[in-house]
């Protein structure tokens, strides 16, 4: 549930938006890269968001569809435009973002009155973003969904802090306050989690979001990889090293990794070994959505083709994300 636009991304790596002579149009928006990846991964996957009455509207419907993320609850806004992101892609590690047609964005016009309970509380795994918390009617249809959950099965808020849709970071930390207790993992990095509970050492954080409630904190720390607890282990997991084009997609890879392995019944261990690897992948590729991985190119960079993880570290698979 949450934020979906499209992508307009330079041909040309290593140079500023003056300069580029040629851009690509690809399917986009945090949580709608997150049900494409984990579409990739053989699961059932559906986004919950809105999008202008407008021709681009229509290409994220067509798009959606193409990636098999089913579209039921995608609906058109009349008077709105879809979203459009540009960025400058400067590897390894600048990617600066320019967000248009976000005021009003029309994934933060969704009611609490438009939400479907059934689908919400019937899902395996249902993912929010802290973004969605930004601005009203958003705010209140995220938190009711949460609510409406109730914590079945997996239920993921994505911290997802972006600075420019918030009007302090003291109100993005009152609202993720809200909604961490109505969840049952959370996902960020090390800026994020400094947000939601205010301190960047990973071990703090982690700690902080369990004694809030949280079955599972997963801190992201770049070159440092990746920390991922619960109440019973604590696992640290390196980067997997690749050639950087453009890291902006990385971070939804990881998320739809993530619910697989959370659906899957994986360990810690496990689950962020795999989601490691899918966010290198896209690292190395220039696109979001359309540089999701599928499992099997995850297991061959792992060096592990054809591999499932062994039963013992293994569960009952989950239902659609």
């Amino acid at each position: 549930m949450g934020r979906v636009g499209v992508d307009i991304y330079p041909d040309q790596v290593g140079v500023g938006l003056d300069e580029v002579t040629s851009f690509g149009k690809y399917l986009g928006g945090s949580p709608t890269n997150v049900a494409v990846a984990a579409a990739r991964h053989g699961r059932s996957a559906a986004v919950l968001t809105r999008v202008g009455d407008d021709p681009l509207g229509r290409f994220v419907r067509r798009a959606l569809a193409g990636f098999g993320v089913d579209d039921r609850h995608v609906r058109a806004v009349p008077g709105t435009a879809t979203p459009v992101t540009l960025c400058e892609v400067f590897p390894p590690d600048d990617f600066p973002l320019y967000f248009y047609g976000r005021d009003p964005a029309p994934d933060l016009l969704i009611g609490a009155d438009e939400l479907d309970e059934g689908a919400i509380a019937g899902a395996g795994l249902f993912w929010v973003t802290g973004t969605g918390l930004c601005r009203e009617p958003s705010r209140t249809a995220t938190l009711e969904a949460l609510r409406v959950r109730g914590r079945r099965g997996h239920t993921v808020l994505d911290l997802d802090h972006r600075p420019m849709f918030w009007d302090s970071r003291e109100d993005a930390r009152a609202q993720a306050a809200r909604a961490l207790p109505l969840v049952t993992a959370a996902c960020g990095n090390l800026d994020e989690w400094e947000v939601a509970v205010g301190t960047r050492d990973a071990d703090e954080a982690a700690r902080r979001g369990l004694d809030l409630g949280l079955e599972t904190a997963v801190v992201k720390q770049g070159p440092e990889g990746v920390l991922i607890a619960t109440a019973a282990a604590v696992h640290r997991e390196p980067p997997v090293p690749v050639d950087v084009v453009n890291g902006l997609g990385a971070g939804d890879a990881f998320g739809g990794a993530l619910s697989h392995g959370l659906l899957a019944g994986w360990g810690v261990a496990e689950t962020a070994r795999f989601a490691n690897a899918a966010g290198a992948i896209v690292a190395s590729r220039l696109s979001c959505a359309d540089a999701m991985p599928t499992t099997a190119e995850v297991r061959h960079l792992l060096g592990e083709p054809g591999r499932e993880p062994p039963p013992a570290d293994r569960g009952p698979a989950g239902e659609a994300p």
